[in-house]
């Protein structure tokens, strides 16, 4: 059967949609990039904040029409499902299944039992079938997440944390690298807890040396930590291992105890600035990425200034930042004092001016500097090529660094180039 997926979120999601195409390839399926040739559409959803919803329903739609004129069978999956299952079945009726998170280990049945689409084996059994460049991964290392901040769903949406099994994570890296990955990005809610449920101890960095002994393996990055787990051993571990990039990603959300406090977030703002400065003396060419909420309930004028500040000192090299969305059945949900649409726009354009002046800065660091880039994309006539360096993960979410190379570069090669200027987030440079 030919089978049109769509897959919306994060990269989380992303590996979720991977294993389901995985599953559905190894039973003979077809993957085809248009809806319109598809005898069945898959959506996998995100359900996390008003946008996302509201892509996902938008999407939903557009396939229901394209159902009505192929006849396709139409099958919805994800966040979004789990949390409104209920609901979405009664208001949109076009839909054949949805599928909640709870039912991926039966999904076999229900694709050959409801919807006469033949399956057989289970979900997250067979090899993923990759919908990334070829030469970069992303291998999820836990699902959930018990960290309760007060503004976030996904504990409700994806229940507590849960390691999955080391030699479960092992053999999928494995099976990445024999596809030819030479990056591999893990992912969790919260990565530095990975190991606590299941083994009583922190293993990010045991994980970390066992994937490093994969010779085709050149990077491990790592992202989403929590930044009160991420203790002096184990950055001291991860420094141990050279394919650990020097890429810390820590979403820290605010930068003023108060709103730390009122979000539910562990640790306070003089703990967060001893791990970043302990990070810089272990790395002192660490790249450190966060985000920030603005807007949060109760968030203050002084409160935003306090952000602000917090931001000018620690330097960021890349961040990221979101005005807050009200999610029902979060603790957040009820507090009062939440900022208008107006001042949460106004704070988030004054911060993200701030980083961008601070990005420029940093970036113009590295001028006249060798970095080691993986070339993503080469201009043959022009003889130019744009790849990441260390700084950037994939997905666009870091800049990337323009190369003019010597001669035409295959994508997924690694090569050595001397930056020679830097404009905003992005870096330009000559092959060395």
């Amino acid at each position: 059967m030919k089978i049109g997926f769509i897959s919306l979120g994060c990269s989380k999601n992303r590996v979720d949609s991977e294993n389901v195409m995985g599953l559905l390839s190894a039973n003979q399926h077809i993957m085809v990039s248009e809806p319109m040739e598809a005898e069945a559409i898959f959506v996998n959803t995100c359900g996390f904040i008003t946008p996302a919803k509201e892509e996902a329903i938008n999407t939903i739609l557009q396939m229901s029409e394209i159902k009505k004129q192929t006849g396709a069978k139409l099958v919805v999956l994800g966040c979004l499902s789990q949390r409104y299952h209920d609901d979405l079945v009664q208001l949109l009726p076009e839909v054949d299944r949805f599928i909640t998170l709870d039912e991926y280990p039966v999904m076999d049945e229900i694709l050959t039992k409801e919807l006469g689409i033949i399956v057989k084996g289970v979900y997250g059994k067979k090899p993923r079938l990759l919908s990334t460049q070829s030469w970069m991964g992303y291998l999820k290392i836990a699902d959930g997440c018990s960290n309760r901040c007060t503004y976030c769903a996904i504990p409700l949406i994806r229940g507590n944390f849960r390691s999955y099994p080391m030699e479960t994570l092992i053999e999928q890296a494995r099976h990445l690298s024999e596809k030819g990955v030479k990056e591999i990005v893990l992912i969790a809610q919260d990565t530095t807890r990975y190991g606590i449920d299941l083994y009583h101890k922190y293993m990010l960095a045991d994980l970390c040396e066992e994937i490093a002994k994969l010779e085709s393996i050149r990077w491990i990055r790592i992202l989403y930590m929590y930044p009160d787990e991420l203790s002096k051993k184990m950055i001291d571990r991860l420094a141990s291992i050279p394919k650990v990039l020097p890429y810390f990603d820590l979403p820290l959300q605010h930068g003023d105890d108060a709103m730390l406090k009122a979000m539910n977030r562990r640790g306070d703002v003089k703990s967060i600035k001893e791990t970043i400065a302990y990070i810089r003396q272990i790395h002192p060419q660490a790249i450190i990425r966060t985000t920030m909420i603005v807007g949060f309930p109760g968030e203050t004028k002084k409160h935003f200034e306090h952000m602000l500040s917090f931001v000018k000192e620690m330097k960021f090299d890349r961040l990221g930042a979101f005005t807050y969305s009200k999610e029902e059945d979060t603790p957040a949900f009820d507090y009062q004092g939440e900022p208008r649409e107006s001042t949460k726009n106004k704070r988030y354009k004054q911060l993200m001016m701030v980083q961008q002046e601070i990005a420029q800065q940093l970036n113009e660091i590295w001028i006249g500097k060798e970095v080691e880039v993986l070339v993503e994309t080469m201009d043959a006539i022009t003889k130019t090529a744009k790849g990441r360096s260390v700084h950037s993960a994939p997905d666009n979410i870091d800049g990337v660094i323009y190369v003019k190379v010597k001669e035409n570069v295959k994508p997924g090669t690694f090569i050595r180039v001397i930056v020679d200027h830097a404009h905003g987030h992005d870096l330009h440079g000559n092959q060395s």
